[in-house]
């Protein structure tokens, strides 16, 4: 053990690595419980790290001086590149396939325009989502979002919020064009979940973040649903659709600059909001002291990322990382 140490510490001297940054990667390791298999490893991982460690400092600079309106942080992914993490944490969505799922009315086929949308909303105050969850490596994230919305519908309802099963999407949706830990779509796993007449709970069935056997059962049943309905292209519908029906599955353009997100309102101005390479839960919405408009946003990369889990993302600016693109919600 001391001599791997001694190989990093000539390996971080060589590579001109300072003994703050050794520190600070030391302390890193510590919490977030980190164990490389080699010597060799470990110091790709510090180079990785002091590298995310700059780019943070740089950024929050900007952000300090009013130039940006979200700060950066190191999390427990600050050994990972932007392409590693890209391919571990994103669900590299497929488009909507209108052969394959049914038809479903719109949301403004099944409701009328409301003139007293409140300004602030957030369902988690109303006990309406459940924790962070933690997709791992893993390109999940669909199935967290169509869980979380699924949850929210059954709170809604029965006033009980029940934690539903990730896994049983990952293992048994193959069938409906979800491919587990490497991508999937969210109103594809509703028709799932409608047309297998139920998923299990998370207790019965629990998160191993990684594709295995359908185990479905449906002794262990959670929820159900009866289809799903998409939400136009619409921030107003959006938030509409929020305030009135609950908690909603949307599909978001993830760039690097979200990797490591800190706090305030995440504006991207390279988002590209025709492209869905991830998948999230819109919880709520309002305005902070500034005057910018938020999404309030529930994650799956665990409680330690972002505001413990959550994301808030820019709203009214020309639907920022497509937010609104490609929304919907269970029917219950």
């Amino acid at each position: 053990m001391k001599g791997a140490f001694l190989l990093v510490f000539v390996m971080a001297t060589v590579m001109a690595v300072s003994v703050d940054d050794l520190e600070s990667f030391g302390n890193f390791k510590l919490e977030h419980k980190k164990h490389y298999k080699s010597a060799v490893e470990e110091m790709r991982r510090l180079q990785i790290y002091v590298k995310n460690q700059m780019k943070i400092m740089q950024h929050n600079m900007r952000f300090e001086q009013g130039q940006v309106s979200y700060s950066l942080k190191l999390d427990q992914y600050s050994d990972l590149d932007d392409d590693e993490f890209e391919r571990n944490m994103y669900g590299a969505l497929p488009d909507i396939d209108d052969n394959f799922t049914q038809h479903e009315p719109a949301f403004n086929d099944r409701t009328s325009s409301f003139a007293n949308i409140p300004d602030y909303v957030d369902w988690r105050e109303k006990g309406a989502v459940t924790e962070v969850k933690t997709q791992g490596h893993c390109g999940s994230c669909w199935a967290f979002s169509t869980t979380g919305a699924l949850e929210g519908q059954v709170f809604i309802k029965t006033n009980r919020l029940i934690s539903l099963s990730e896994q049983n999407l990952i293992d048994c949706t193959s069938n409906y064009r979800c491919r587990g830990c490497r991508s999937g779509w969210m109103n594809n796993a509703f028709q799932y979940i409608k047309d297998n007449g139920g998923i299990d709970t998370e207790a019965s069935y629990p998160y191993e973040a990684k594709n295995g056997q359908c185990r479905y059962d449906p002794e262990n049943l959670g929820a159900t649903n009866k289809g799903y309905v998409t939400i136009p292209r619409d921030e107003n519908k959006l938030k509409e659709a929020v305030a009135t029906v609950g908690p909603i599955s949307v599909a978001i353009n993830c760039l690097p600059s979200i990797h490591h997100y800190g706090d305030g309102v995440y504006y991207e101005e390279n988002c590209n909001p025709n492209k869905h390479n991830h998948a999230v839960l819109v919880v709520g919405y309002g305005t902070d002291e500034n005057g910018d408009d938020y999404w309030i946003v529930k994650n799956s990369w665990g409680k330690r990322w972002g505001r413990d889990g959550y994301i808030k993302m820019a709203r009214n600016q020309d639907n920022n990382c497509g937010i609104a693109s490609s929304a919907s919600y269970p029917l219950v």
